[in-house]
């Protein structure tokens, strides 16, 4: 895999990044460490994880995911020089009590505490990619539609007084760049202006998502960020299994639905965009799609974000590590244009359901 640069940021990753949210719930300890070593011996040079995994959230596995990875790379010296390692300070935490005593806030001083306690976790001295996990104004995320100016708090911590902190920490060397996730175009547009109004660091990445059943990113924010030279990694592309195919005979309830996958095994999962009836019905149309062409449905939903040209690292999350291979394998498959038609007429039809 040819590497890409992130954004302004001289950062260069392979175009699979290793997601890990599921190490310390579904994955534990020593599968992770082999799904890690697995991962970079097969070339993959980025990891991407945050301070509120494993998911999905709980007290119990606050921090576990990245004490996973720190114990790991205690174990395996050599490793840290060959990857670019990516955590996320976690945003407003209203309902999470255990996040910063569920703060509606993500202050100044809660993004240096965070970082240093990532770092502590992760057991390195420099964290090369540092992101929001998610805003701290009122937008729509994870599954909600609308933007309601009605909801706005002047009150809450500024984007400059965040990227301000956010400088403070590169300048330290804690940090080597910056990033975002979950964002609009309005916040990119604004972290950027702000970020060259007074010299402060400039965003490299985005990490939102982005797969065949939402899609949304395509409607302004990709122009956004190519003219801003941001860079999409793109998470969930395989929409939480739904574009594997394995739902697609007993549903995501159904007695024969595999109970250790991520949206039957959890019910705040199901609740969420993924579990939506309308996103199950696009995805089994997807599926069909894929195997009427030769592909399995996981390849071709991998191989339409390995191929798009919005998107310059997928992350992909795995329990096993014959799925990472999976995953790795649909490396270098393209889709015909046929197919590519195909896949753009059905979402004229069905929309971005998991949007």
């Amino acid at each position: 895999m040819k590497q890409v640069t992130l954004g302004h940021s001289g950062l260069s990753v392979t175009p699979i990044c290793l997601g890990t949210m599921t190490f310390g719930e579904q994955v534990n300890e020593p599968l992770a460490h082999t799904i890690l070593s697995h991962s970079l011996e097969r070339g993959v040079n980025f990891l991407d994880t945050a301070e509120m995994y494993a998911v999905p959230p709980k007290a119990e596995t606050f921090n576990a995911t990245e004490k996973i990875i720190g114990n790991w790379l205690e174990k395996n010296p050599g490793a840290r020089q060959k990857l670019v390692i990516a955590t996320k300070v976690a945003g407003p935490s209203r309902g999470m009590p255990w996040v910063r005593g569920g703060s509606p806030d993500l202050t100044a001083a809660d993004i240096i505490s965070a970082c240093e306690g990532s770092l502590q976790r992760l057991k390195t001295d420099v964290i090369d990619l540092y992101q929001i996990h998610w805003p701290t104004r009122n937008v729509p995320m994870f599954g909600a539609m609308y933007y309601d100016p009605s909801r706005d708090n002047p009150a809450l911590t500024s984007m400059h007084a965040q990227l301000e902190a956010l400088g403070t920490l590169v300048k330290a060397g804690k940090v080597r760049a910056i990033g975002l996730s979950n964002e609009t175009p309005f916040g990119v547009h604004e972290f950027v202006r702000l970020a060259e109004q007074h010299g402060l660091p400039r965003v490299a990445t985005v990490q939102n998502v982005y797969n065949l059943v939402s899609r949304a990113l395509e409607n302004g924010l990709d122009e956004t960020m190519h003219h801003l030279g941001v860079s999409l990694l793109a998470y969930s592309p395989l929409a939480f299994g739904l574009l594997t195919g394995k739902y697609d005979v007993s549903g995501i309830d159904g007695p024969d639905a595999p109970r250790e996958a991520r949206i039957a095994k959890y019910e705040s999962v199901r609740k969420q965009r993924w579990g939506r009836k309308e996103s199950f019905a696009a995805a089994v149309r997807y599926n069909a799609l894929a195997r009427e062409n030769g592909m399995t449905p996981s390849q071709m939903a991998l191989a339409f974000c390995y191929t798009k040209w919005q998107v310059a690292s997928t992350i992909i999350g795995v329990t096993s590590v014959v799925q990472l291979d999976e995953d790795l394998n649909a490396w270098g498959t393209t889709l015909a244009p046929e197919v590519l038609k195909q896949i753009d007429a059905i979402r004229a039809e069905m929309r971005d359901p998991a949007c």
